[in-house]
């Protein structure tokens, strides 16, 4: 199985660097990172699938030194453009998230199509993540995400096929984390490869891939046995939160502030 995402058309990547390009000069930002999430990055996207583009930026020195600094946004988003779907994170809020141990944010870091990226910067943030990852809880994240697709789209004999694969990677992530093997790769086939054996389940992923990525409409459908069967187990399996892990020491802020200042500069 292949598990590098596919690039994106050069005429979709140029109109993304030309809509970062203006978000840098409206907003008087300078855009560290810019990559693909979602999707297109995991690896499942179907042809019409919307390009999720994140991005980390920082601001002039003087805009953070300000009293109503606390008050004042920190995300910038801009309205769902076609399959564009453009927002981003202030430097300091998302290093403030990597304290947190926030799951997007490695991901981000992880993915396999970057649009931007000033050198250094990735690698920069890379270092510090075995420091800050939590296992446990980015366990507990992709467990909440797991039961709430579950809940919403799997239950009763129809079922939001697409829903699936928004179920199935987190699950197969907590596997992940249980069995000690680090960060959470974002290609969903790398998880399914390592975890899933040959059999009726992985065959039943393989078919529903191939359907997704043929641009076939996922909508509602009967249920599919091997994937619902798997996957209530799972959840009677983690009924009461992740196995085996234990939370874990994490160093104190100053290494995030002085990552910040440096690139502040």
């Amino acid at each position: 199985m292949n598990t590098i995402a596919p690039n994106p058309p050069s005429d979709i990547t140029t109109t993304i660097l030309e809509r970062l390009a203006v978000i840098e000069q409206t907003e008087a930002v300078r855009i560290l990172y810019a990559c693909e999430s979602g999707s297109r990055a995991w690896g499942f996207a179907s042809p019409d699938s919307d390009y999720d583009v994140r991005f980390i930026y920082v601001r002039p020195r003087d805009w953070y030194l300000s009293i109503d600094l606390e008050h004042r946004r920190d995300v910038i988003e801009r309205p769902i453009e076609d399959v564009l779907d453009i927002n981003g994170w202030d430097l300091r809020k998302a290093l403030q998230l990597m304290q947190k141990s926030n799951p997007p944010l490695f991901e981000w870091l992880h993915s396999p199509i970057v649009y931007r990226a000033h050198p250094g910067f990735r690698e920069a943030l890379l270092a510090l993540t075995p420091a800050y990852y939590s296992p446990l809880g980015c366990a507990w994240h992709y467990l909440h995400m797991a039961r709430g697709n579950d809940r919403a789209y799997l239950q009763g004999e129809q079922a939001r096929l697409k829903k699936y694969l928004y179920v199935l990677r987190p699950l197969l992530a907590v596997r992940w984390l249980e069995s000690g093997r680090g960060v959470v790769p974002m290609p969903f086939r790398d998880l399914v490869e390592t975890l899933i054996p040959p059999g009726e389940l992985r065959d039943a992923i393989e078919h529903l891939l191939r359907l997704k990525q043929s641009g076939a409409e996922l909508a509602w459908g009967p249920r599919i046995p091997a994937l619902s069967d798997w996957i209530k187990a799972e959840l009677a399996r983690l009924v009461e939160g992740p196995a085996a892990l234990v939370p874990t020491a994490k160093p104190g802020v100053e290494p995030l502030n002085a990552l910040f200042r440096e690139w502040l500069r």
